[in-house]
């Protein structure tokens, strides 16, 4: 039974929530992967991403999350309300098909803004952000 301990803390361990935070100027991309599920490492993605000062737009890649809890949901909301409080702009991207499902359950989908990465990007390449280049 002591065997199977270190091989069930490693396992748990893959599944919990990873989350990388990507800044360029004033958008934030972060990336998350395992179960968005209530614990820890739940409560410090939201704290993390509050932290955010200086973003205008927010970009959550949901692609590699494979569980979706209440808490999870919920983390999400919070930030949304944090995002909104501060005219940051947030969308959900690239939800894997059981989040996807998940928010379709919960009609969450019409409360966030949902998009693939492609999207996401063109939405963010609007004229004004082009490169202006003088001409000879």
């Amino acid at each position: 039974m002591g065997e199977l301990s270190p091989g069930l803390i490693r396992m748990n361990e893959q599944m919990e929530l990873r989350f990388q935070i990507e800044c360029l100027h004033d958008v934030a991309v972060v990336r998350c992967s395992g179960r968005l599920v209530r614990g820890k490492a739940l409560d410090e993605f939201r704290r993390r991403l509050e932290q955010l000062e200086h973003a205008r737009v927010l970009i959550v890649d949901l692609s590699d999350v494979e569980q979706l809890d209440a808490g999870g949901l919920g983390a999400l909301l919070l930030v949304r309300r944090w995002a909104r409080l501060r005219n940051v702009q947030m969308s959900l991207v690239n939800p894997s098909p059981f989040v996807l499902r998940v928010l379709e359950a919960t009609r969450l989908t019409s409360v966030f803004q949902i998009s693939s990465l492609e999207e996401a990007l063109c939405i963010l390449q609007t004229p004004g952000d082009w490169p202006h280049f003088a001409v000879a």
